[in-house]
């Protein structure tokens, strides 16, 4: 009698492109979001063991890590990730007991602003959950019972905060407001998300111009939340923290810093989000490149969260004809969205490319390009 094969599935998680809406999600703001066409492709299969084995295509071992509330990372930077998403399971839903092994496509740049990081997590949660079948377990349909709060659940998984009943945890040092989570779950193909957080609202969704293309240009420069960028990232989270849930008096003192911080959180997620989304919706190319320049001027000014060459692919983007253009993500590197016509999409992508390795020709080796419109949530297609 032959054995049964173990059950397995596939998945498409994407990355996602944050339009505006810079640095507000976990102070409770607003943002506009996009997921793309780049994305993590995943092979499942149930094992089991209680652990999550990770494959690259070629077959080569990536990394095993157990599920098991005192599973630690190892020297792999991705593994704090993975390592986040086993601890977290094992402690929230000890009666799951597989594992699941994963074989890992993907087109999706990291380190680059796009959220590959979430991508991942996002994945093995999905591969985990089905592994287990949590999807008809009481104990999580009580906790996560809609995909805005699976988005949620995932952004406690790597936040390492609180999540309803479910006490915190270390993840992985970074604080946020699920904005990229969100973006990943539960984006829609053809459509901007406008979200509010803290907790997460789909406020509307604006269909995204037919005729119109983004192109995206990562710098090169790394854009990861570990070491200096982390402490960097989290300064930038921690100074507006406080803002979330409470208002505080116009008479209080504050410093010269927290005052624009404030102000620049109030003009993105008051002014520039709302204008932004309905400049798209009414084809208003100069309102939309006027808020985004906006956008990015802030990013530069306030937040100083940008690098030479992200600074630079802003500009060059809108002098080549993009209608709107701005950095996004994290910041301290990372990548560029440029609006531009679909029927002018490849020429442009080719010129803005050219301008920017004559002017960071360090950094041709490591910048990438491509084009996309926005795309569907992560799901599993088989």
């Amino acid at each position: 009698m032959s054995a049964v094969r173990a059950p397995t599935r596939e998945y498409c998680v994407p990355g996602r492109i944050e339009l505006v809406g810079k640095h507000v999600d976990y102070a409770g703001g607003r943002s506009l979001t996009v997921a793309t066409e780049l994305a993590i492709h995943a092979r499942a299969t149930t094992i089991p063991e209680r652990v999550i084995r990770l494959r690259r295509a070629a077959g080569e071992v990536a990394m095993d890590v157990a599920v098991s509330p005192d599973t630690k990372p190892t020297g792999l930077r991705s593994s704090a990730y993975v390592t986040a998403v086993a601890r977290r399971f094992a402690r929230d839903f000890p009666h799951a007991r597989n594992g699941v092994a994963i074989e890992l496509q993907s087109n999706l740049p990291t380190s680059a602003g796009l959220s590959s990081s979430t991508a991942l997590v996002v994945t093995v949660a999905m591969a985990f959950i089905d592994a287990n079948d949590l999807i008809n377990d009481e104990r999580w349909r009580a906790a996560v019972p809609t995909p805005i709060a699976f988005a949620e659940y995932v952004a406690a998984i790597e936040t390492g905060e609180a999540y309803g009943e479910f006490p915190a945890d270390g993840g992985v040092g970074v604080r946020g407001g699920a904005q990229d989570h969100v973006a990943i779950v539960c984006s829609e193909e053809n459509a901007i998300g406008q979200f509010r957080y803290l907790p997460a609202l789909l406020e509307r969704r604006v269909t995204w111009p037919a005729d119109m293309t983004l192109a995206i240009g990562v710098s090169g420069v790394h854009a990861t939340k570990t070491g200096n960028a982390k402490a960097a990232y989290n300064r930038l989270a921690d100074a507006m923290r406080p803002e979330a849930g409470r208002r505080r008096p116009e008479t209080e003192a504050v410093s010269a810093g927290v005052a624009e911080r404030r102000a620049q959180f109030r003009e993105e997620t008051d002014v520039i989000v709302p204008g932004v989304g309905d400049a798209v919706r009414d084809r208003d190319w100069s309102a939309l490149g006027l808020l985004v320049d906006r956008s990015q001027a802030l990013a530069e000014s306030v937040l100083k969260n940008q690098v030479a060459e992200t600074v630079h692919l802003a500009r060059a983007a809108r002098e080549h004809g993009a209608i709107a253009a701005s950095a996004f993500g994290a910041g301290f590197g990372g990548a560029v969205w440029a609006m531009v016509a679909h029927a002018d999409a490849d020429q442009f992508l080719a010129v803005w490319r050219a301008d920017y390795e004559r002017a960071f020709p360090n950094r041709r080796s490591r910048a990438k390009w491509a084009l996309t419109q926005p795309a569907g949530a992560a799901r599993r297609v088989r």
